[in-house]
């Protein structure tokens, strides 16, 4: 140790350190050490050292340090490791593409409106066309309420980034030709879930080979999104178009290696949406007053945008300045995601620095790693009181419109929500994520009678396997039932 770093827990294992104390409860493990040390602590975990920062009004020092950390090398490797591609960081020589940029150009601005009308065509396929024969009749459809977000949102999140196969508008088999493209979509999601199972190990650094059935899976997936095969299709997202072009002629890597950039933008683009989605739906079904809020929301920007709700195939079109206009869909999404989400923000020291905060400063070594955990942000009763409990209206002003004052000890947070991280790193999807759930929520209200099959079911527990990488899934599902409204 050396003068005025912070105080260091090590851990009594060789190497891991803390890791499995950490890695079976992050949030109680942390706050405990909160408590012990103060704001600021050091944790050995498997071979590194972690800074973890716990003081919100501590954040913004580490936002202003940029030229002393580096955000995107723990998220390159990262990628590299659980995706099986080459490494993207142009420093490497493989590629000289600025991923941040592109995923900021084809996600937000002008080209999200493109998405959110795709997605909002998507989803009522995948709803509505996709179920019609368990809908035919006017009788309840049971199934598990995460298997039912997966498969919708899979579906129609795939057809709107990688695009459909040719001709299907003039084409005279286009229903078995829907079909056969439907399972290979669920196919596709069989192989995603099988992948993401041991998402958790790789990150954490275990080769792949040690899980032949997921590793099978993600050469599978990539076979699906080769270029040869994206080319075939109709509508691919600007996204996709882009990063096509730019692996074509910015980088390297061979056509495998290619394809499995384009896993890794559907494994971001699915692996937090859903479990987001379920959550959200999920605490509709148990809260009555916030489902009575959401319809009467739902139903009010319907008239105003004169859409009628029919089911002889006519769709429903919402853009995203009516999407944007759902305060209290928006309040229910984020009190969701605050209750379920355990994100970890990271930055890798480039050099040995002094880290000045609020009253203090600290000595970082060079490859240290500093982090914030916001799940003790968002679970802080100081800031949201009684945090355990899903208040629909939480995030909701007295005008009923979106509420961004919060507080601790007195003194107004500029940090108070962040399950998309912070800083220059923020997730750039962050946006459409939020708009297509407000589409999911919009239209199962709008077409749909839903309930939970046993109305006093307990809240599922979150799966801490996936803690530090963002929304946790539920530990088991949940059964509810649908049926066609009668319209």
């Amino acid at each position: 140790r050396q003068q005025g770093e912070p105080p260091l827990e090590n851990g009594f294992l060789p190497y891991l350190g803390c890791a499995l104390k950490f890695g079976a409860n992050p949030l109680e493990f942390l706050k405990e050490k909160q408590k012990k040390h103060g704001h600021i602590f050091t944790c050995h975990v498997a071979g590194k050292y972690i800074h973890f920062l716990t003081d919100p009004f501590s954040y913004h020092a580490l936002m202003r340090q940029g030229k002393h950390l580096d955000w995107k090398k723990f998220h390159f490797a990262t990628s590299a490791k659980a995706f099986g591609h080459g490494s993207i960081d142009p420093a490497e020589g493989n590629t000289t593409e600025n991923f941040h940029q592109t995923f900021i150009r084809t996600l937000q601005g002008n080209a999200l409106d493109a998405l959110i009308e795709a997605m909002m065509e998507n989803l009522q396929y995948a709803m509505l066309q996709s179920r019609a024969p368990k809908l035919q009749s006017n009788t309840w459809v049971t199934e598990g309420l995460y298997t039912f977000c997966c498969q919708v949102m899979f579906e129609s999140g795939f057809l709107t980034l990688f695009g459909k196969e040719l001709n299907s508008s003039n084409d005279k088999n286009l229903s078995s030709k829907q079909e056969t493209e439907r399972a290979h979509i669920l196919n596709a999601l069989e192989n995603f879930k099988e992948f993401d199972k041991i998402f958790p190990a790789l990150v954490a650094g275990l080769p792949i080979h040690l899980f032949k059935s997921a590793h099978s899976a993600r050469e599978k997936l990539g076979e699906a999104l080769l270029h040869k095969n994206l080319q075939k299709r109709d509508n691919l997202s600007e996204l996709v178009t882009l990063r096509m072009f730019l692996n074509d002629t910015l980088s390297t890597f061979d056509d495998m290696e290619k394809a499995k950039t384009h896993v890794a933008v559907l494994w971001a683009s699915q692996a937090n949406t859903i479990p987001a989605t379920f959550w959200t739906l999920f605490y509709l079904l148990k809260n009555p007053e916030a489902m009575r809020a959401a319809t009467k929301e739902v139903q009010s920007v319907l008239e105003s945008a004169e859409e009628s709700i029919s089911l002889d195939g006519k769709h429903i079109s919402l853009n995203r300045k009516q999407l944007d206009n759902m305060p209290v869909l928006g309040s229910i999404i984020k009190e969701a995601m605050r209750l379920s989400s355990a994100s970890m923000t990271f930055r890798v020291a480039k050099e040995d620095f002094t880290l000045h905060l609020e009253n203090d400063f600290y000595n970082i070594r060079k490859d240290d790693i500093v982090a914030l955990y916001p799940q003790l942000l968002h679970f802080d009763p100081e800031i949201y009181a009684d945090p355990l409990t899903f208040k629909y209206d939480r995030f909701l002003n007295e005008k009923g419109e979106e509420k961004t004052d919060f507080y601790r000890n007195g003194r107004k947070l500029k940090y108070y929500y962040m399950p998309f991280g912070t800083g220059i790193a923020k997730c750039p999807g962050r946006l459409f994520a939020v708009h297509e759930i407000k589409q999911f929520l919009a239209l199962i209200l709008s077409y749909f009678e839903i309930e939970l099959v046993d109305s006093n079911v307990n809240c599922p527990s979150l799966d801490q396997s996936r803690a530090g990488l963002g929304i946790l899934q539920p530990s088991n599902d949940i059964d509810f039932r649908y049926r066609l409204k009668c319209l």
